[in-house]
This record gives C-alpha cells, structure tokens and sequence, in this order.
C-alpha cells in the first residue's frame, strides 16, 4: 500500500486496521509507504524508528499502549515526488489510500472538478515532478500502464462526499488535461484498470502534544517523536470495489457496505457538523478545546437541537444505524477531555467545510419549509471567527478573499452580506434567501454585542 498524507490520524486510524487484519489473519503480506505531503516532519520522525510509531488511546475503555508496524517506509512527497511516482507504480503495490484533507484534493469551487489552474496542477501537468496528490496518483497510473504493473484500487479516506467518485473524477480530469498522445493511453487504462471505492472513516486525533509525548515516553520507557493520541472509537465502511487485492480490513472491524454514501451523510452532517459548531462557538467565547465547548451546557443544548431537529429530519440513516443513539453518543465522544481537540484545530479551514456539514442541511430545512435555526447558528458562529480573526492569523486557503469580502465597520449589518457575497462558498439563492439571512443575522448580533451571556439566554429560553 502507499498512503498520501500520513498525518497523525494517518497513523492510528488505516495503519491500525492494516496493521489488525494482518494479526488477525496471520497474514504478514501488508506494508505501507507512507508519503507526507506538505510537511517532511512526519517522515523525519519515523526514519530513525524504522517506520515504528506508539497509539497511545485516551478516554474510557483505552487500551494499553501499543506500538504499530505496518508502516515500512516513510517519505518527504515534497522532497522526493519521483519516489512517490515510484511507489505507486510498482507491481506490487495494489493499493493507495489517502488522508490530505479537503484542501488537498485541490477542486475547484466552481466546477467541482480539478482546478487546473492552480499554480502546483499547473506545474503538474507541465511534468514537473508531482507535488499534488491528485498529480502523483495520476503520474505514478501513467508508469504503471507504461509498464504493465497491473490493476489498482485508489481509497479515499477524507471527510468528503463521494469521496471515491470524487477523487475519479479529479484523476481523470488532471489525465484530460494532459497533451492527446498521453491523455487518451491513460484515460483508457486507466477506467479499465482502476477504481475508486468510497469510505467513511471516523476516529478522533487530536494533533500530539509535548504533553503527550513526555507522557508516552514515560509510559513506554523509550522516546517516540511520532506517538499519536486517540479516542478508543474507531470506524472504517469502505465501498467494495477494489480492482486488485487489498488487505483483510474487514477481520479487523470495518464494514464493507454498498451504502457508503448513507454513512458518509451520517457522519458529515451530525458529526462534523457538531464538531464545527462547537469549535465556532468555543472560538467566540474563549474555549480552547472541544471537550470544553461541549462542556457549556448551553453549547451541547445547540448541538443536540441542532442534529434532532435541523439535521435528522433531511437525512436517510444507513441501516443499522439508530440516529438518536449515535447522536448522543457523538457529544459523549467530544466530552473526553483526555484528547485536548482545540476549537482553533477544529476551526481551521471553515470555508472548505461548512458547505458539505452545515449548508446541506441549512438548504434541506429550507427546501422543506423549516427554519434551520440551529445551523445558521453555527455558520453565524463561523462568520464571526473570520471576521474577528485578525490579520494573517485566519488558518483557511480561502483567508484572502474572505478578508476582502469584509466590510471596515464588522456589524452583524455588515458582516453577514458581505461573507454571504463569496460565492464559492454561499450560492446566490442561498443568499438571497430571507429566513437564512435573518438567521445569521440574528445570531451574529447575539454573539457579537452578548456573548456568551446572550448565547445561554437565547439558545436556553429562545
């Protein structure tokens, strides 16, 4: 396997079930080249331990420290993309997983598809050697089809939509925008040869703290630079259509489902979902992590409201799965004080993730006739935290132009048509819609001028 993006959820969430189905198969057949992508410390970390890395879980029902192996080679995507390439296309490499987050996917907001334009494809294509993750998975199917390394499954694990589907289309997309001599050969092995299952995958880790080194190494009687802190809950439904062999996820606790796209609506709109709306409110009334948003009984009254009544009501839960229960059990997992999720982690990268958690449903309720009070609540929550977040500290690729959008007089007045004007987040009929403005307005002038005082009062009383 190759892995793009080897974060820390990376490490105790594909490379643990990797790492489990092979223990519970008695299989050794697995390993994973793990590629960082923007960042070489991940990379620098696990060369000196050969690949080795402690998941230390925190919260009720943790288990003890362990040590995982699967990982057999870790390497700088930014510093040496021709081994990337290389990896991917060997023949005995049968499987890519990747975990680069949303931006990573480099999508064009307007289309949907590949923004070509952006300056790393731009390079990408013009065959530079790839720095894109979309630009290394389509390069290293090129040299496979060049060499007949075989057939390929490419396993999206980011929290989008469709995320195989998805991640096609952007593979195919960067292979049609390469000159006709290469583009066809690619685009005709390539549907022949490739697919692109869907998955939802779900496991809390928060970014490793000094703390939680200090805390492993004392544990573990040696020092680990790349330990990794999780909750004891772990997910993987994986969408099964894998074009060559893969490892036995499912003996260690995945579910293969042809209802992938039920989970990942589940998951994005009631989990996700909350996850944004309380790091906004946090963000806006001095919390610095979830567990202490969520510990503001006023803030976990909006969540709950929030998934019974604005995001229940729009979505079909995928069988099996009772939407009260996992409901309730989603804000006892953001309770857990022991993994320290902050609201600015959380809160990062807002306009990449609120369309797909909270404007969905925002438009469901709309389309239905509904008021989605407690959605336009977390997206006024978000609005407030671009607009008070000073300078160059807002951590969001769109921060440039959502700065420009703002008005110099920062009024609920203002505030509120002038983000909902960016139209690579907000559409026009979105923003033009009157009981989603009023909403937003109502609940940005509550924050603003009230606080948290005014949020207890109105969420409390109404």
């Amino acid at each position: 396997m190759v892995h793009l993006g080897l974060g820390a959820f990376a490490r105790a969430h594909t490379a643990v079930f990797t790492e489990n189905a092979m223990l519970a198969t008695g299989s050794s057949d697995w390993g994973i080249v793990g590629v960082t992508q923007r960042s070489d410390t991940v990379a620098r970390q696990l060369a000196p331990q050969d690949g080795l890395f402690t998941v230390a879980e925190r919260g009720s029902g943790a288990a003890p420290l362990r040590v995982v192996c699967s990982i057999v080679e870790a390497i700088s995507g930014r510093d040496h993309p021709e081994k990337v390439v290389d990896r991917i296309a060997a023949a005995t490499t049968q499987v890519v997983t990747l975990t680069v987050t949303e931006k990573g996917y480099r999508i064009d907001p307007h289309t949907g598809s590949l923004n070509t334009a952006d300056p790393q494809v731009h390079a990408d294509l013009d065959g530079q050697p790839p720095q894109t993750a979309i630009g290394q998975i389509a390069r290293g199917i090129q040299h496979r089809a060049r060499t007949g390394a075989g057939p390929l499954t490419v396993v999206s694990c980011d929290n989008l939509p469709g995320n195989g589907e998805l991640t096609g289309t952007l593979v195919r997309a960067f292979a049609a925008a390469l000159p006709d001599a290469e583009s066809g050969p690619l685009l005709a092995w390539l549907d022949a040869n490739v697919t692109f299952p869907s998955t939802m995958v779900d496991r809390m880790v928060p970014a490793t703290t000094d703390g939680d080194l200090a805390a492993v190494e004392h544990e573990l009687g040696l020092r680990d630079e790349a330990a990794v802190v999780a909750e004891p809950f772990m997910q993987w439904v994986i969408e099964d259509n894998f074009a060559a062999g893969r490892p036995a996820w499912e003996e260690a606790g995945a579910l293969f489902s042809n209802d992938v796209a039920a989970w990942e609506a589940a998951k994005l709109r009631l989990l996700n979902a909350s996850h944004s709306m309380l790091a906004y409110l946090g963000l806006a009334t001095g919390r610095e992590t979830i567990a202490d948003a969520v510990g503001e009984d006023s803030f976990r009254t909006a969540c709950r409201l929030m998934l019974a009544e604005d995001a229940l009501p729009t979505i079909s839960l995928p069988q099996g799965l009772d939407g009260s229960t996992y409901c309730a059990q989603v804000l006892d997992r953001f309770a857990n004080p022991a993994l320290g999720h902050t609201t600015a982690k959380v809160g990062s990268d807002g306009s990449q993730k609120i369309g797909l958690r909270l404007l969905t449903t925002v438009r469901a309720n709309l389309d239905a006739g509904r008021e989605p009070t407690w959605a336009a609540l977390a997206v006024a929550a978000w609005m407030h935290h671009v607009a008070t977040t000073a300078g160059d500290g807002l951590n969001d690729p769109l921060a440039a132009d959502l700065q420009a959008a703002l008005p110099a007089e920062r009024s609920a007045a203002t505030v509120v048509p002038a983000l909902l004007g960016v139209r690579s987040i907000f559409d026009a009929g979105l923003a033009a819609n009157t009981t989603f403005t009023d909403l937003l307005t109502h609940w940005y002038r509550i924050i603003d001028t009230t606080g948290l005082d005014g949020l207890r009062k109105e969420i409390t009383h109404g």
